[in-house]
């Protein structure tokens, strides 16, 4: 059970609380800030006093004047005005990050929302019922307004969430069967609901964890990779690392070496050849400046996830209120961009072994990885595929955080479009995924031509584990399935963030 408060959440507890389904209760202290903030809401409210979104429209109807009475259908109205998401829903687990994310912002005590609100929702994550949230349809500004007006609807007994296969169903029904009962928002609430960077933390929180496991992954590909062709190690040492200065850096080539550790297969400077072709003896500094950029992509992210990102916001106790743009979702969008070009280039430097382990004038190995040269193709074609996927990450990276359409009459004339970046960043990870499985698979096949019994004893373990899944190469065979079967084993799984050798190494 993870007790959220609003200020301390962190990626760990929502891997815990999205992916193992961990449940949730609520810091007593936080939802008394809560209560007190709902009282100023009421005041403002009673006392006809001026302030967006609560006796205001919204965005250019901020100075349409509202009728006490009209404050509920206000509300109403702004939800299912702005629930006009399209495409594909998110994945369950990224919809209930948007709920735990939602829920935390409320709970630092800024928005004015009532305490039923704020327990809904938290009954929501802990009894599972995941809304359905199209994907397409935000600006990543005035918040993540279509994708959480989603989120709102099931709050209200409308729209649809996930029954136990996946399936769209109708909320009603299901708050029902669990005695749920729907909430009729007051002033505020449909606005705090759908002001803020959920949708797109909620998917950047999920693609830092699968990309955090797929660069430790990555590591011990490439030193598969290195046996297989029988890479220089002089490259790692650590004085070439610590006299450059960066941490993540020195980390990479030490893990790599453990990772070599024992190996009769690699070779020192001049045994085999003076130095090693860049993609091999740069990798502590490639893989390295990927872990820099996540370093940084994981600190913003745990900033927004315990950040209140509503407006306006709400300070002691109603005597200061303030509309401001929390909302706007400009730090997420540069980050989500950073992590798309970090993970392309893993794939960039993956494609670039793959090569080296598949043309014949780059290794002595057979050609193509083949059984039979020329009769059979081997692994040509999963080298072409692996070129294809890292072509398209190239055009998945372009920035979109440098572009803005201005919305609402010009009144938000410049939006971040955070939420696309993060969707972008997550097809980029998919795709280097299958381009480091497609280097997983031609490396196991190489290392057999070098000699099983001379690998290092972890990587031996990689070997006879992945064999299991994926036989030797003795004739052409459709290889689709084979990556695919090797890309899901290196996904994210419950009680599996990253590989073993993360806690064996610091």
């Amino acid at each position: 059970m993870i007790e959220l408060s609003g200020d301390s959440l962190t990626i760990d507890q929502l891997k815990r609380i999205c992916i193992e389904q961990e449940q949730i209760t609520i810091s007593k202290t936080s939802m008394e800030k809560v209560r007190e903030s709902r009282l100023a809401v009421d005041n403002i409210v009673a006392n006809k006093e001026i302030v967006y979104g609560i006796t205001t429209g919204f965005g250019k109807f901020s100075d349409v004047m509202i009728e006490a009475k009209d404050v509920e259908d206000l509300q109403l109205y702004l939800i299912r005005s702005h629930a006009c998401g399209v495409g594909n829903p998110f994945e369950e687990k990224v919809s209930r990050a948007m709920m735990v994310l939602r829920l935390n912002a409320l709970l630092k005590g800024f928005s004015g929302v009532r305490p039923v609100l704020v327990e809904l929702l938290a009954d929501l994550v802990n009894e599972r019922i995941h809304p359905v949230i199209p994907e397409q349809g935000s600006l990543g500004a005035s918040g993540d307004l279509a994708p959480l007006a989603h989120l709102a609807l099931v709050m209200i007994g409308e729209g649809k969430v996930f029954n136990e296969k996946g399936e769209a169903v109708d909320a009603a029904s299901v708050l029902s069967k669990k005695q749920l009962q729907p909430i009729v928002l007051q002033a505020k609430e449909g606005l705090a609901l759908i002001n803020g960077t959920q949708a797109m933390v909620a998917v950047g929180v999920m693609n830092y964890i699968e990309a955090e496991k797929l660069a430790y992954d990555s590591e011990w590909i490439a030193a598969l990779t290195m046996e297989g062709l029988q890479g220089i190690i002089d490259a790692f040492h650590p004085a070439v690392h610590e006299v450059r200065g960066y941490p993540q850096q020195v980390a990479v080539a030490k893990r790599m070496t453990a990772w070599l550790e024992g190996s009769q297969l690699i070779t020192h400077q001049g045994e085999k050849r003076v130095q090693d072709a860049y993609s091999l003896r740069c990798i502590p500094q490639v893989h390295g400046a990927t872990w820099q950029a996540l370093d940084y992509v994981k600190e913003k992210l745990e900033i927004e996830a315990n950040a209140a990102t509503d407006n306006p916001l709400i300070f002691d106790g109603g005597k200061l209120v303030i509309s401001g743009g929390n909302f706007h979702g400009q730090p997420i969008a540069i980050a989500m961009d950073f992590l798309k070009i970090a993970i392309a280039e893993l794939a960039n430097i993956s494609e670039r072994r793959v090569e080296r382990l598949v043309n014949p004038q780059l290794n002595d190995l057979p050609a193509f990885l083949s059984a039979q040269p020329g009769l059979q193709s081997g692994a040509m074609i999963m080298q072409y595929a692996a070129a294809s996927l890292v072509s398209e990450n190239k055009t998945l990276a372009h920035p979109a955080s440098v572009d803005s359409i201005p919305s609402s009459a010009n009144q938000e004339d410049h939006v971040s479009m955070g939420t696309i970046g993060s969707r972008h960043a997550r097809l980029i990870i998919n795709n280097t995924r299958r381009v480091l499985a497609i280097e997983c698979i031609c490396a196991l096949q190489a290392v057999e031509s070098t000699g099983i019994d001379k690998m290092a004893g972890k990587l031996k373990e990689k070997w006879e584990a992945y064999r299991k899944v994926v036989p030797t190469i003795s004739e052409d065979r459709i290889f689709s399935t084979d990556i695919e079967e090797v890309a899901s084993l290196l996904n994210v799984k419950k009680g599996d963030y990253a590989t073993d050798l993360q806690l064996d190494i610091t």
